[in-house]
């Protein structure tokens, strides 16, 4: 559903490359985790995962539609929900919805089945009148959410989607990450939470320094060692355990 094949990504004339030969697939029903350091290359990613970036090389690939020759073809598969709340803030909850459901020709049926049990499943409903200026930042996060799924896309991509939730709408949002997999779709999803990528994801990656270095379920992580946590691998792997200790 998602391939990257040897994906670089190098801003201006700079030597360094933000990603460098990146090859990742991701293949329908997973819940795929992606996790490095600050400033590994997880926001760059993602950026070419959705077309915001254009890579220096290589090929990004939704599921079968190359997201530099067909774009359009390609966003329509995903639901983006990113790391920042960038909206139309005068607006009310429920005029951005429907603004969401707009941009991808969503039927009134469709829009209005997928608003309500949203909006009651995160809550909302009592806000969805207001101007999401007077918004928490969770309740913006809950409302980028319903508004990037709002098409149905098959693939989710989320950018540290569980920050600013409150631990039930968090509860609630994985519950919706699994059940979107088990109906045979994908979600890729960054978190500095490595508890939850840990408990949650059928595979992960870990990337450090713009490359990826290392891919699979967590027991092909562990590599032998037997009952280690996330946490003490990315620590290892991404040569921050003596840091840690320091």
């Amino acid at each position: 559903m998602i391939r990257l094949e040897h994906v670089s990504k190098q801003y201006g004339k700079g030597k360094i490359k933000a990603l460098d030969d990146l090859t990742l697939h991701v293949e329908k029903g997973k819940v795929f985790g992606f996790i490095g350091p600050n400033g590994a290359g997880k926001t760059t990613t993602i950026k070419l995962l959705t077309g915001i970036l254009t890579p220096t090389e290589g090929k990004v690939m939704i599921g079968g539609q190359d997201m530099v020759e067909n774009p359009l073809a390609a966003k329509r598969m995903i639901g983006f929900v990113p790391d920042s709340h960038e909206m139309y803030e005068r607006l009310t909850g429920l005029e951005y919805l429907n603004f969401m459901a707009d941009i991808y020709g969503v039927d009134a049926a469709s829009r209005k089945a997928h608003i309500e049990k949203y909006l009651a499943l995160f809550e909302l409903e009592d806000a969805a009148g207001d101007q999401i200026r007077s918004y928490s930042r969770g309740m913006k996060q809950k409302l980028t959410i319903i508004g990037a799924l709002i098409h149905h896309p098959p693939v989710w991509v989320l950018d540290e989607p569980m920050v600013g939730l409150d631990p039930k709408a968090t509860h609630l949002l994985k519950e919706e990450m699994r059940r979107h997999c088990e109906a045979g779709n994908t979600v890729f999803f960054s978190t500095h939470v490595l508890d939850v990528a840990e408990k949650l994801c059928d595979e992960i990656a870990i990337i450090n320094k713009g490359k990826l270095i290392a891919e699979g379920t967590l027991e092909e992580l562990r590599s032998g060692e037997k009952g280690a946590s996330l946490e003490q691998l990315f620590l290892e792997m991404t040569g921050e355990a003596e840091e840690a200790t320091v």
